[in-house]
C-alpha cells in the first residue's frame, strides 16, 4: 500500500528516510543483537543515542551551554502543571491566551497559584488573532510570562516574540519547534510534545534556564521537579527509550536538510502556496488575520459546509488524509510540519482547485 500525506496535526507525519531506518535497525541495532527498545536505558549502547540526540538537538537550535535539555514523559499537558510548580515560587504568573491550549495552561496553572490573564483574544469562543505588545497587561513581578507561539488547534500564531524584560519567557513550542530559527537565549524555558515536529507521542522536551532550577514548591511530586531530572540527564525512571532514538534519527534527518534554517524555507514555501489557494477563491476561507496565520495548521472552510464530507472523501480517495478540523473549530485544518513535503502540499492545492471548479 502507498504512504499516503498525512495532514495530522499529531501524531503526525515523520520523515520516510527515519522510518526506513528505524525499520532497517528495528531488530539489530548496529550489531548489539537487540532491538533499541529492548535496552536497558543506562547500557552503553543506549547511553550513546541519548547522548547524540541531545547534542544534535543542542545544535540544531543552538542551546546555551547554561540551559538543561530534559527529555521527558506526560506530554506538554504534564508541563501545564510542572511549570507553575518548579517556577511559581508563591509569586503570580502572566498568560497570554491565544487559543485553545493557552486556554488549557492558565486553567492548570490556577490551580498552583495566582495566573493573571495578560490578554486574552478569544471572540465568541473562535481565536483568530494574537494581541500586539502594547495590548499585554503584564506584571513586572510576575515569576514568569508564558504563552504558546503557534496554537495547533485555531492556526493561529505569533508573529513576533512578546517582550517580558526581566520576567523569563515560557512558551509553549508543541506544534512549531525546529520549524524555523528561534534564539533559545530569550527564553527561560521551552517545552513541546514531540509527536507533530519532533517525533513519536510519548516524549516531550523541555529546554530550561539553570537558574530556574531547583525552586520546586514544598509537594511538588518527585518526577514533577525538573532538578530531580536534570541531575539525573533525565534518567531518574525509565525514559520513552524509543522515543527518544526516533527524536534522535528525526534530528539527523533535519541537519540532512540544511538544518532548521534550511526546513524553514521548504515551511514558508509550503505555508504560502496554500493560503495562495485559499485566497484564490471565495469557496474558500481562512479566519485568521493575515499576519497572525500559522505556518504550521493551516484551517479553513468551504462556503457550503454541506460539501465537507465530499471534500474529505475524495481527498482521502487521493490519498491526503487527515484534513478535517478539530472538533472545536470544525472545518479544514491541513498541518504542514517538517516532515510534509512539499509535494504533499502541491497535491492539496491541486486537489482544492478541481474540488472548487466541480462544486463551485
Amino acid at each position: 500500500m502507498a504512504r499516503v500525506y498525512n495532514f495530522s496535526a499529531g501524531p503526525a507525519m515523520l520523515p520516510q528516510a527515519v522510518i526506513e531506518r528505524a525499520q532497517a535497525e528495528m531488530l539489530d541495532w548496529h550489531g548489539s543483537g537487540m532491538s533499541v527498545m529492548e535496552m536497558s536505558h543506562r547500557g552503553k549502547e543506549y547511553m550513546s543515542i541519548a547522548e547524540k540526540a541531545e547534542a544534535d538537538l543542542r545544535e540544531l537550535m543552538a542551546i546555551p551551554a547554561n540551559y538543561k535539555v530534559l527529555f521527558l514523559q506526560g506530554g506538554a499537558s504534564s508541563q501545564f502543571a510542572m511549570i507553575p510548580m518548579n517556577l511559581l515560587g508563591g509569586r503570580a504568573a502572566d498568560y497570554i491566551v491565544t487559543g485553545t491550549w493557552g486556554k488549557k495552561a492558565i486553567a492548570e496553572a490556577a490551580r498552583f497559584g495566582r495566573a493573571n490573564c495578560a490578554a486574552d483574544t478569544g471572540v465568541g469562543g473562535r481565536y483568530t488573532s494574537v494581541p500586539s505588545q502594547a495590548e499585554l497587561k503584564l506584571d513586572p513581578g510576575a515569576a514568569y510570562l508564558h504563552y504558546t507561539p503557534n496554537e495547533t488547534v485555531d492556526g493561529v500564531e505569533f508573529p513576533y516574540i512578546p517582550e517580558a524584560g526581566a520576567v523569563p519567557l515560557v512558551a509553549d513550542f508543541s506544534s512549531s519547534i525546529l520549524s524555523c530559527p528561534i534564539d533559545v537565549s530569550r527564553y527561560g524555558l521551552i517545552y513541546a510534545g514531540a509527536q507533530k515536529n519532533i517525533g513519536p507521542a510519548g516524549l516531550t522536551i523541555v529546554i530550561v534556564r539553570d537558574d530556574l532550577i531547583g525552586h520546586a514548591m514544598p509537594g511538588t511530586p518527585t518526577m514533577f521537579d525538573y532538578a530531580i531530572h536534570a541531575d539525573n540527564d533525565s534518567m531518574y525512571n525509565t525514559p520513552a527509550t524509543y522515543a527518544w532514538y526516533l527524536a534522535g534519527l528525526v534530528f539527523e534527518w533535519l541537519k540532512g536538510q540544511g538544518g532548521v534554517a534550511g526546513i524553514a524555507e521548504v515551511n514558508r514555501r509550503k505555508a504560502e502556496k496554500l493560503y495562495a489557494a485559499i485566497d484564490a477563491t471565495d469557496f474558500y476561507a481562512n479566519p485568521v488575520v493575515t499576519e497572525c496565520r500559522s505556518r504550521m495548521n493551516v484551517v479553513f472552510t468551504l462556503a457550503d459546509s454541506t460539501l465537507d464530507e465530499r471534500f474529505l472523501a475524495e481527498a482521502k480517495a487521493l490519498g491526503l488524509t487527515t484534513l478535517k478540523g478539530h472538533r472545536i473549530v470544525g472545518g479544514m485544518r491541513a498541518s504542514l510540519y517538517n516532515a510534509m513535503p512539499e509535494a504533499g502540499v502541491d497535491a492539496l492545492v491541486a486537489f482544492m482547485a478541481d474540488f472548487a471548479q466541480r462544486n463551485g
